[in-house]
């Protein structure tokens, strides 16, 4: 397992650099100016000099490469001079935010809380919800339970976060007002009343974002029980006279998580995906927000560099997938 771990590291830095190139490839390639947004009384020839200092007159590959040399070697040293006081990253030019002047990796660190909150208790949530439901669904084959879960899954399947989202806002906000419509980023926990505040208006996006996660699992889930509900050590187990508690939430349940984790583990760079609309429509100051506003701003530094941030989870994720899996099925052997 230690040398499919090291191998696959190894490999993953190319993998890295060529998702990075495609990126930067297809953003030069997109339409869109970043000087578009400047007012039109300003000179050409200022405007040619505000281009020269954004690094826009420097050939692709040259740009390429300093913003290669400022992820991969430069941000690492950054991270290291925060955690142990050192100073090897002082003066050196980082990835600096075209609309607002400032390094890229600082904005995405102060906003990151934000997402991880909402994405990660979103996550938990649709798991909690997911495995249940999808163990009941399965050891009640066809019954009312199994049908009504069915329909509700292909219903989160089919909805997009951009729909439900609103769809919650018009409902439980305008409609009932029960739970607040935007989300307070400024918010400080410091008693019960900010507590139970806090609590309502993360309510919404949460449950927006694990409605996915909720459908997707507990289909998993109910197909790997049904899977295993039929195998001879399921007989086995029952001929020994084992309660049937014990049959389906100990044996056959172990051998269902098998698939379903690695499923869990695939999943996290996909709620995060989901996570850039939820943020837009709740008004979550996250990265998502953060990566829609470099958009529209044409702000490419931004944009880039969270997007190779999305890159870096799918290919850590895919890891952490397969050696859990190789963990979980003891058939499975690496090395």
């Amino acid at each position: 397992m230690l040398t499919f771990t090291i191998r696959r590291l190894v490999l993953a830095i190319p993998t890295l650099i060529f998702i990075s190139l495609v990126i930067f490839l297809l953003l030069q390639l997109a339409p869109g100016d970043p000087m578009a947004q400047v007012p039109l009384t300003v000179p050409p020839e200022v405007k040619q000099k505000m281009r020269e200092a954004l690094g826009l007159g420097q050939p692709v590959h040259i740009q390429y490469l300093k913003w290669l040399i400022q992820v991969f070697w430069i941000e690492p040293q950054v991270l290291f001079d925060y955690l142990f006081g050192t100073s090897f990253s002082e003066g050196k030019l980082r990835v600096i935010s075209w609309q607002t002047r400032s390094p890229v990796m600082d904005i995405v660190i102060q906003r990151l809380p934000q997402t991880l909150t909402v994405v990660g208790l979103s996550y938990i949530v649709g798991i909690l919800i997911a495995i249940p439901i999808g163990i009941y669904s399965a050891y009640r084959q066809y019954s009312v339970f199994d049908q009504a879960g069915t329909f509700i899954t292909m219903v989160g399947f089919s909805i997009p976060p951009f729909f439900t989202g609103p769809l919650l806002i018009v409902i439980f906000s305008v409609g009932l007002g029960w739970f607040p419509s935007i989300y307070d980023t400024t918010h400080r926990v410091t008693d019960w009343e900010s507590f139970t505040y806090q609590v309502r208006q993360m309510i919404m996006p949460v449950m927006v974002l694990a409605l996915q996660t909720t459908a997707q699992i507990s289909r998993f889930m109910r197909a790997a029980m049904l899977d295993n509900l039929n195998q001879d050590y399921v007989r086995t187990a029952r001929a020994k006279g084992l309660s049937e508690a014990i049959v389906v939430m100990v044996h056959v349940l172990r051998n269902s998580m098998i698939p379903v984790v690695t499923v869990i583990a695939l999943g996290v760079p996909g709620i995060f995906g989901g996570a850039i609309i939820t943020e837009v429509v709740f008004k979550v100051n996250g990265i998502g927000a953060y990566l829609i506003d470099a958009l529209f701003a044409n702000d490419l530094p931004t944009v880039m560099t969270i997007s190779f941030i999305f890159a870096i989870l799918i290919v850590a994720f895919n890891l952490i997938a397969d050696i859990l899996y190789g963990v979980l099925d003891p058939r499975i052997r690496y090395d």
